[in-house]
């Protein structure tokens, strides 16, 4: 619960700083706690970072551009803000200090786990882009 809230102040807090209108800092804020509570429980279940990743961004990408449709935004305010909680950051910290201070096996173990979280962040936008747009805009239509 703490780290959903952490997730949810973080993915603000990078809203703010990526000059998002403050009118959609709540709604950015959901989309960062829905990913990174898809991670957290996919994590939980046994499954691998990378595919936890995976599952996490594709429901930030289905989300943002749901929250687009419905708050007439562009999904690139959500899904950057939203895939903040996501992002690899302490491995890609890790693979530096690693190869900083030569322990060369572990840096290599901590980058491809890094490597493999980027390829899943990829893969899960392109795969919720992919999703034609009559789908998202279909019920404001019948509004």
């Amino acid at each position: 619960m703490i780290q959903a809230v952490m997730a949810l102040v973080g993915t603000i807090a990078f809203a703010v700083l990526f000059s998002v209108p403050s009118s959609l800092y709540v709604a950015c804020g959901l989309c960062g706690v829905a990913g990174f509570t898809v991670y957290a429980l996919m994590v939980s279940l046994g499954m691998t970072a990378a595919v936890s990743i995976f599952f996490g961004t594709l429901i930030v990408g289905i989300l943002a551009r749901v929250l687009a449709v419905f708050l007439r935004s562009p999904s690139t305010e959500f899904v950057i803000t939203g895939i903040f909680p996501l992002v690899p950051g302490a491995g890609v910290y890790w693979t530096s200090y690693y190869l900083v201070t030569g322990e060369l096996r572990k840096a290599l173990d901590s980058g491809f786990e890094a490597v493999k979280a980027a390829i899943a962040i990829t893969l899960g936008l392109v795969i919720a882009f992919e999703i034609p747009n009559r789908v998202f805009h279909r019920y404001r239509r019948e509004r």
